[in-house]
């Protein structure tokens, strides 16, 4: 449905050239969403899906596992999409803290991604709502470190921004005026906490995701602050007790889409094709992390199986194999101390692995040997090359 305009435009100035700011309409939209049996039908294979993904843990026998891997999956591909070159690879290596040589402007922003939604969850476990306070809390810990780091973290921007272009007078979008950043920040909150409305929740996340973005409340790390914010907005409903839903794969292998629908909300309040988008992509990715959880307990109890007929030294191989299941990119010195273990046994071990082809060594080296669960890896790396 065309709206006209979700919003309005006013001047503004940045880079010292009058620009024309867009500030975003209250949300719900007006008038309301379109919903006919297509989109109904949508609506409900996405809630499907998502409760199946929400059923993961009957299928993964340590839950925990599953939810470390996939955080740091996602941490990836959302810094993709802004641009870094950061591999999954890297991210663990840069976590053992024991290997030189990691790009550290790239991995370091991953690393502050997963920071901010550990925080971002331990804050609701707590039982602090999802809010702007929390909103900022989580972007100081995204804008920690590396790039970024001097654009304000945690605070609201106080300065006019803009997307696109190679200055802000042939901008692709100018967002709103800082002036207007807290009003419309507020307005948003508002919406996040209005119980009254009778929207489900996928429905609300997806009109937040866009409200957010077209405010762009901070001077650096919008967009991945938004993905996070739908991630949030599940688990603090109940939809997901774990936050497991990620669209950042989605919107990387569909952005041009991704960016033209945005600019039809802001350009014309079609806000019914952005949600079909949004749907569909709930659907699938919901459903492809299903499956790879699927996979992934048919990749430990095949490779389970593997070391058990091994004999002899089957039980330390098998220690070595729980705790590579843990952290599919590991060091030897870990595996001892995870394993509880001597150094020459943990080595032993470690070769009854690689023999099976279930490890490999990464570095060459003699000493401080790094090794990985490659088909654990594999799995986990699906659509998370580099762009």
């Amino acid at each position: 449905m065309n709206r006209d305009q979700n919003g309005q435009y006013v001047s503004s100035v940045a880079g010292g050239e009058s620009v024309r700011a867009y500030v975003p309409g209250v949300l719900p939209p007006v008038p309301p969403l379109l919903f006919d049996s297509a989109r109904h039908a949508r609506l409900e294979r996405a809630t499907l899906a998502l409760g199946r993904l929400d059923s993961v843990g009957v299928l993964v026998p340590d839950p925990q596992l599953f939810l470390y891997a996939y955080v740091r999956r996602e941490a990836v591909l959302s810094s993709q999409i802004e641009g870094t070159q950061s591999s999954l690879s890297d991210l663990l290596l840069f976590e053992l803290d024991e290997v030189a040589g990691v790009p550290f402007d790239d991995v370091v922003e991953v690393s502050n991604y997963v920071a901010a939604l550990e925080h971002g969850m331990a804050r609701l476990g707590e039982g602090f709502p999802l809010c702007n306070r929390l909103l900022r809390e989580m972007h100081s810990q995204l804008m920690a470190r590396g790039r970024g780091s001097d654009k304000l973290p945690g605070e609201f921007r106080r300065s006019q921004n803009w997307i696109g272009g190679t200055r802000p007078g042939n901008a692709h979008f100018v967002p709103a005026p800082p002036q207007e950043v807290e009003s419309c920040m507020a307005a948003l909150e508002q919406y996040l906490h209005d119980e009254n409305s009778g929207q489900p929740v996928l429905l609300k996340a997806a009109l937040a995701h866009v409200q957010f973005e077209t405010i762009h409340p901070f001077l650096d790390g919008n967009g991945r602050l938004g993905r996070l914010l739908i991630a949030l907005m599940l688990h603090e409903s109940g939809a997901l007790s774990q936050p497991l839903l990620y669209l950042s794969l989605y919107f990387k292998q569909h952005r041009q889409v991704y960016y033209d629908l945005l600019d039809r909300v802001r350009r014309a309040g079609d806000w019914e094709a952005w949600v079909d988008f949004f749907l569909e992509g709930v659907e699938q990715t919901a459903q492809g992390a299903v499956q790879s959880a699927r996979r992934l307990v048919d990749l430990f109890a095949a490779d389970t199986a593997r070391l058990q007929e091994g004999g002899r030294g089957s039980a330390s191989a098998l220690r070595v194999l729980s705790v590579m299941r843990q952290r599919p990119l590991t060091s030897l010195r870990q595996i001892t101390a995870q394993a509880v273990m001597s150094f020459p046994t943990a080595a032993k071990a470690m070769q009854r692995l690689v023999e099976a082809s279930i490890s490999r060594e990464l570095t060459g080296q003699r000493r401080n040997r790094v090794f990985v669960y490659d088909a654990y890896l594999r799995i986990l790396n699906e659509g998370g090359e580099a762009l």
